[in-house]
């Protein structure tokens, strides 16, 4: 079966991990930890035992912490980390220009679809990305594979950590084709070296507020928009 095959019929079958993985990996103000008891009514709908597994783990260990250490452990893990980011294209364009450019054009791929991204939060959240993949699966796996690498990056620092949040990445990076071994090598290649730097002498081709966005990684805390509604009764 070919990767794009493979990938299309996984998508077929992921909404509803990509829309739990997205309220999971929020920042847990008292509006998302009030989400996680709605998440484990709708946990039954996953299909796949490793991936009910996997979101209970993390639903379950945020219930175990009181809000404030929630929310530390959150900022310690994502926040102020070159190598943790849950913005993606971060970990190909780095405090570049061309930053702003593949910004835009995902913001062009989410409006192509129908969906209008908040203006409070880039398109290159993680969450965010996951809610439209969610909503749109089609054009939702296709922008998740374009940031694949972000992806696996992200899922590979959290690894090595041993970081509570790891089994969110697990499903999600489970539902995208396995990259072959030329690919999983330049994208560790690209961990060692880190985000690229910025082109010095490059006029900006995006509109300021992306470039200005762009040039932050991650971006500072700030509440994020609320996710769209949980189902109620649906089987994925």
């Amino acid at each position: 079966m070919s990767p794009r095959l493979a990938g299309r019929r996984a998508a077929a079958g992921t909404p509803l991990v990509h829309r739990l993985a997205s309220v999971l990996l929020r920042y847990p103000d008292p509006a998302v930890l009030a989400r996680l008891d709605d998440i484990s009514a709708v946990l039954p709908g996953v299909a796949a035992p490793a991936d009910r597994a996997r979101l209970a783990a993390v639903a379950a260990h945020l219930r175990a912490l009181t809000p404030t250490e929630a929310a530390a452990r959150y900022v310690a893990t994502f926040d102020h980390t070159r190598t943790r980011s849950l913005h993606l294209t971060y970990y190909r364009h780095g405090d570049t220009r061309a930053r702003g450019m593949a910004l835009l054009a995902l913001k062009h791929a989410y409006r192509r679809a129908g969906q209008d991204p908040p203006e409070g939060e880039l398109p290159d959240f993680l969450p965010l990305m996951l809610e439209f993949a969610a909503l749109a699966p089609e054009p939702g796996h296709r922008v998740l594979l374009q940031c694949q690498a972000g992806l696996e990056l992200l899922r590979g620092a959290l690894a090595e950590r041993g970081d509570p949040y790891t089994p969110v990445l697990d499903a999600v990076c489970g539902r995208l084709p396995r990259p072959g071994r030329r690919t999983l090598a330049d994208w560790r290649r690209r961990a060692a070296e880190g985000p690229p730097g910025e082109e010095v002498g490059l006029e900006p081709f995006a509109p300021p507020e992306y470039l200005a966005a762009a040039g932050r990684s991650p971006a500072p805390r700030a509440p994020h928009p609320a996710p769209a509604p949980l189902p109620t009764g649906e089987s994925r």
